[in-house]
């Protein structure tokens, strides 16, 4: 627990003192985000605010993953390592979108399929790497890796880390439209996983999980560091964390419930990703099947917006559903926990 503790508390003081700083460094060289034009019109004014943000998160988390070991007597894992370097690799592929943005003074950065095959790429790596170097299990998991137990093989599993990490990553940046909203919810998210790795690890001869307390070391802090940066990125913004943060969280999020033998309680958990991005995939669908669109803009929150709803108030009741989402995941695993200590008696 003290381990937790220092890696959390590390991340959230780092990421809380050190935003501010890089916030009047960025302003100084009048770094800022380019805004959308086919956006709400409310979101005109926040042109100029600084961004790359994420830079700060993962310094963060790293430093405070590290940390973490420090006289507790946790080794650092295979698992806990993997999931911080792909951490990293997601934040570059964010910051090189980022920088090409801010250099051309527009909302476009990389290309789609530029940054789609990076993303690709990055996914690989973490399947070829958590299968041949982690050894991770290769079976499809819910609660744990014998729920449902399914065996994939090495090349499925692969396939699904790389769709979890792609999609993960995609489904963050998707919901980073509004001040704080991806910070917030991402925080709920890591704190959940953080208990979980604690869990795990506490209850080793169910889940036969070894790296799991250092996994969760990386999850409580991306929490720590998500909820540090929020202290600024809350609405008004003084800053975003653009693609560099987004895509670096949503790979963090999808890599550690992979780590963690809860592939599919990943949907629960971010379900407000998940319900994020399948009003994307809605509006497209129906727009060019039925030249009709479900919502007056997606992602969905754009849609409240236009409703009428202030920007605070989408917010705060998006970051509830978040809240759920990730507390009906912790009890769904806890619910599986005492299924399966039950059929141990």
């Amino acid at each position: 627990m003290l381990s937790l503790i220092l890696a959390g508390g590390m991340a959230f003081f780092l990421s809380a003192v050190l935003t501010p700083i890089f916030v009047r460094w960025l302003e100084s060289r009048r770094i800022g985000q380019p805004v959308r034009e086919d956006g709400p019109k409310s979101h005109h004014a926040k042109a100029g605010t600084p961004t790359m943000g994420g830079i700060v998160i993962v310094g963060a988390v790293v430093i405070g993953y590290i940390v973490g070991h420090f006289g507790t007597g946790i080794e650092f894992s295979r698992a806990g390592m993997l999931v911080v370097l792909v951490t990293i690799a997601l934040a570059i592929v964010g910051f090189l979108d980022d920088l090409l943005k801010v250099r051309n003074k527009r909302s476009l950065g990389l290309n789609k399929r530029a940054k789609f095959s990076l993303q690709i790429a990055v996914a690989a790596a973490f399947g070829f790497l958590g299968v041949y170097w982690v050894h991770s299990s290769t079976v499809l998991s819910f609660t744990r890796a014998s729920v449902p137990g399914f065996q994939l093989g090495v090349i499925g599993w692969i396939v699904l880390a790389g769709v979890m990490l792609v999609g993960t990553s995609n489904a963050v940046n998707l919901t980073d439209g509004l001040d704080g909203l991806a910070a917030g919810s991402g925080t709920f998210c890591f704190a959940v996983l953080a208990l979980i790795g604690y869990w795990s690890f506490r209850h080793v001869s169910i889940y036969h999980l070894n790296s799991a307390l250092d996994v969760g070391l990386v999850s409580v802090a991306l929490a720590g560091s998500c909820l540090g940066f929020l202290w600024w990125n809350a609405a008004p913004a003084r800053i975003y964390m653009g693609d560099t943060g987004s895509l670096a969280i949503g790979g963090g999020l999808a890599a550690i419930c992979l780590m963690l033998n809860v592939d599919l309680l990943l949907i629960v958990i971010g379900g407000l990703f998940v319900l994020e991005t399948a009003s994307v995939i809605v509006q497209v669908f129906s727009f060019r099947v039925f030249g009709r669109r479900v919502f007056k803009m997606a992602p969905m929150h754009h849609h409240f917006e236009l409703l009428g709803w202030p920007e605070t108030t989408v917010i705060a009741r998006f970051w509830i559903m978040a809240g759920i989402f990730a507390v009906v995941g912790l009890g769904l695993y806890y619910a599986g926990f005492l299924t399966a200590s039950t059929g141990s008696l």
